[in-house]
């Protein structure tokens, strides 16, 4: 894997392990909550290391490996022992599975509120130029990379198709422009090519969007973490049938592992940087923002219905609730075990592939 970071391997590490801690807190807030014992909640995942205190009958233990946190209730697998999660209500029961995947999504909602809050919202969006092509209209015209394109044909830019869909309707036709260089305002007049050379367009330039953000109340910025979050929902449950109908390349949807996920925080730090590198005043908020999506997609995956995750245990309550008939404990833990193998053995096969076929690393 080229471009490999060992620190940037540790701030991951860390970065999820503090996501899946949240999943299982979750949990047992819930467990709580509803009046099932938790006999242990681990920071880190086995071989135990030590014991660090108990609490209200629960222990509370540092494990060796340093990936996240796990709930132990009691009785989890068991409807014989009292105070158990088996031994629960299937509303109780369905509320302890809900705790994880929802506190994942309460932090996504959270990551980007605090996002919103900081940094405000893009409302508009900047179109500078980057290069002016040598012997174009636009040199002609008299652009300069750095130009801000405030205004064309008299219309406000917030776009790259605000400019497009001027020039192209007016190609081989004057087009006036008003350009913002530092402190002074520029207007000039343009004729866009009506057959450019290959690799530029009309004009000959090269254009970049910087997004405008304007400040917004703590209210809003709540709002527009929850909307983000709703947004980021519809995306992914919407994913297969988008690739059906042909809309997403299956490719681009393509399902990664742990390794899979580090390449692509690779990738956001290395655009961020580049980013920051040509504009000091960029916000660093890609990382968050990408730890937000994170946050979302463990989430949402959990509530899948497949055997092992919380979707898997919520979906056998279904029986229980509308038949009042509970499905047979040996039989449940047979299929969630079943499951958890398939999903290691699928584990496998996706990281191999992603060290074999690594996402590319700018």
């Amino acid at each position: 894997m080229t471009g490999f970071d060992f620190g940037m391997l540790i701030q991951f590490i860390l970065a999820i392990a503090v996501l899946a801690f949240f999943h299982e807190l979750g949990h047992f807030l819930m467990s709580r909550f509803v009046g099932v014992e938790v006999e242990e909640f681990g920071l880190g995942l086995p071989p135990r290391l030590v014991k660090l205190f108990s609490w209200h009958g629960t222990d509370f233990t540092l494990n060796a490996l340093p990936f996240g946190a796990f709930v132990r209730p009691k009785g989890e697998n068991d409807p014989d022992i009292p105070g158990g999660l088996a031994a629960a209500s299937p509303g109780k029961r369905f509320a302890v599975l809900l705790g994880g995947p929802l506190t994942n999504l309460l932090v996504g909602a959270l990551v980007f509120s605090v996002i919103f809050a900081v940094n405000g919202v893009a409302r508009t969006t900047e179109v500078s130029i980057q290069k002016v092509e040598a012997g174009s209209p636009a040199e002609a015209g008299g652009f300069q990379a750095g130009d801000v394109i405030q205004k064309v044909n008299g219309q406000e830019v917030s776009s790259f198709q605000d400019i497009s869909t001027v020039v192209t309707a007016n190609a081989g036709k004057e087009v006036g422009f008003i350009l913002g260089r530092g402190d002074k305002t520029i207007k000039t007049v343009v004729i866009p090519r009506i057959a450019p050379p290959e690799g530029q367009g009309r004009m000959g330039i090269v254009m970049q969007a910087d997004p405008l953000y304007e400040p917004v109340t703590l209210i809003e910025a709540a709002g527009l973490g929850v909307s983000e979050v709703g947004f980021l929902a519809v995306q992914l449950l919407m994913a297969p049938v988008r690739i059906i109908e042909g809309v997403i390349a299956p490719e681009q949807a393509r399902v990664v592992s742990i390794v899979g996920i580090f390449q692509m925080y690779q990738q956001v730090n290395n655009i961020e940087d580049q980013a920051i590198a040509a504009n000091p005043e960029t916000p660093r908020i890609a990382v968050f923002q990408f730890l937000g999506v994170i946050s979302v997609a463990l989430g949402l995956t959990n509530l899948l219905p497949l055997p092992a995750l919380d979707g898997g245990r919520i979906l056998f309550l279904i029986p229980e609730v509308l038949f009042k008939r509970k499905v047979p404990a040996r039989f449940e833990n047979a299929v969630h075990a079943t499951g958890m193998a398939l999903l290691l053995l699928l584990m496998v096969f996706l990281v191999f592939n992603d060290l074999t076929n690594p996402i590319p690393i700018p």
